[in-house]
């Protein structure tokens, strides 16, 4: 059990499909991170119907439930205020959207409320384990009430939340006539533990989506299919070294702080990789031949990845950016793959100048490393909640 002075990590990871023919989704995922108060706040909003009307009634709920709930402190009273002030479809007679919110410490005590979406699974040492919820129902809809949930996560624990996109995925079809359901997810999601124990959050969010999209006849989605995961554990550290220190008296001792770092190494750029090379002697290798329009990866003993600098770094970006489904396997992809496999992530660069940055034949718009890296820094941030340090040597 996590005590109360040890913290965690809280991974998370999204994954989404949208209904077929459908330009946007109908579902909506916002989570944040809070520091200061190591907390985090994840929200998945099923908006009524799909397309644009969904997208917007999905987004709004989500975004209100996640403002009330880091301003109150007070989840359940938070939900509850939401609950009774979404309205009901006068057609269907159903709510405008449901929600899963979990406010989650870095401690392992997470809170949950759940209105019209499917039961979260708390999964532990690769098993489901059932949790009861305490309801509560709506003042205002009598027929609407909130599954109300206080858990102690393990290291190691996990939570996966989805739409109803999952459970009812093949409703209607010759083999799933009452859908996927439930249990055919907790079976699924178990065997995937036993073949994959450490499998990321990003992974089973992608692969529960993509499990689910198979269901439907001819993997056409009927509805919008969206996956959360969640997971508590010890971070995973990357120190990333970029660019020689500005002092050139300072390259064995930067040298020997990147080499002697606890977690996972890359080098950004050939001169770094030289530097390193030369003050630890220790040989590089690289391979024949480029993957994509990107410069060759290379090899150095105790060094995961090496990578050319700055167009590397800037193609990095755009990956970060338009986060594609399968990233590609050149130099960028394997960098961001290891970016999004890491926790915390810390950059060490160097702030002397490479004059080749300043060759006219140069694309306008290749940025100097300072500003690349600042810029990963707040995409890394922001958009995938990771913890980010940056020390200019």
């Amino acid at each position: 059990m996590i005590g109360d002075d040890d913290t965690l990590f809280i991974d998370i990871g999204c994954s989404q499909q949208k209904k077929y023919n459908q330009n946007t989704y109908g579902d909506f995922y916002i989570s944040k991170r809070y520091p200061e108060e190591r907390r985090l706040i994840a929200v998945l909003s099923d908006g009524l119907g799909s397309g644009i009307k969904a997208n917007i009634l999905a987004e709004m709920t989500a975004t209100m439930i996640l403002k009330f709930v880091a301003a109150e402190r007070n989840l359940m009273k938070a939900a509850e205020i939401v609950m009774n002030s979404l309205p009901v479809c006068q057609v269907r007679k159903i709510s405008y959207a449901t929600f899963s919110v979990a406010d989650c410490s870095e401690t392992g005590l997470v809170k949950i409320v759940e209105e019209g979406n499917p039961e979260f699974l708390h999964i532990r040492n690769g098993r489901v384990i059932p949790e009861e919820p305490k309801i509560i129902v709506s003042k205002k809809f009598p027929n609407r009430f909130m599954r109300t949930y206080t858990i102690q996560m393990d290291i190691d624990d996990r939570l996966l939340f989805c739409s109803d996109g999952v459970t009812q995925s093949g409703l209607g079809g010759p083999i799933y006539k009452l859908g996927w359901r439930r249990e055919g997810l907790i079976d699924f999601v178990e065997k995937r533990f036993d073949a994959v124990p450490d499998i990321s959050c990003r992974q089973l969010a992608q692969e529960v989506v993509v499990e689910a999209q198979t269901k439907e006849p001819e993997r056409q989605a009927k509805d919008d299919i969206s996956c959360m995961v969640l997971h508590w554990r010890q971070p995973r550290s990357l120190l990333v070294f970029t660019g020689p220190p500005y002092y050139a008296d300072r390259d064995a001792e930067y040298a020997n702080l990147f080499i002697n770092y606890q977690g996972r190494k890359a080098i950004c750029g050939g001169t770094t990789a030289n530097l390193v090379s030369r003050e630890l002697n220790r040989p590089i290798t690289t391979e024949m031949f480029a993957k994509g329009s990107l410069p060759a990866n290379s090899y150095m003993e105790g060094v995961d990845l090496i990578t050319e600098g700055v167009l590397t770094l800037s193609k990095a970006v755009e990956y970060l950016e338009d986060a594609p489904q399968e990233m590609p396997d050149d130099a960028a992809g394997k960098l961001v793959t290891l970016f999004l496999d890491s926790d915390c992530i810390t950059f060490m660069v160097g702030a002397k100048v490479n004059q080749a940055h300043f060759d006219p034949d140069l694309p306008l718009e290749l940025e100097l490393r300072k500003n690349v890296v600042k810029r990963m820094e707040k995409i890394l941030t922001q958009k995938y909640l990771k913890q980010v340090s940056l020390h200019f040597i």
